[in-house]
């Protein structure tokens, strides 16, 4: 009986700490994302968006498990969100499904671990 209730309790412990290891994953990888963001807003490079789409979802992906689900998530909810704020803005954001698509594919690039250079425009400063 005790071996069991200690098997029991260093299962629930064990697992415990992968959940706190996948949060803490995913809260780096939220981080990178953000300041992935951050630089392209700074940079204000024509160009750019992809290489800073794949670059901050690269960054959270090499995380671990949890930074890739966030950068899945944030890219996710963000080009959806883009896409639902477009059917209701006069105009739209200028993008498009088109665009959409090459940013999800940006996003599906740096997740898979491949170099976020692919995407880099000439020119962009080496700061980035």
């Amino acid at each position: 009986m005790k071996l069991f209730t200690g098997l029991v309790f260093c299962s629930l412990v064990l697992g415990a700490s992968g959940l706190l290891s996948f949060l803490g994953e995913a809260a780096r990888g939220t981080w990178d994302m953000l300041r992935a963001y951050h630089d392209m807003r700074e940079a204000n490079y024509i160009g750019a968006d992809k290489y800073f789409h794949a670059r901050g979802n690269y960054d959270a992906a090499q995380r671990g498990p949890g930074g890739a689900w966030a950068a899945k998530v944030i890219s996710d909810g963000r080009e959806n969100f883009q896409r639902f704020t477009d059917r209701f803005s006069f105009g739209g954001s200028g993008r498009g499904a088109e665009d959409s698509r090459a940013d999800q594919a940006a996003n599906e690039w740096g997740r898979s671990g491949k170099d976020p250079n692919h995407f880099r425009p000439h020119g962009l400063p080496d700061k980035y």
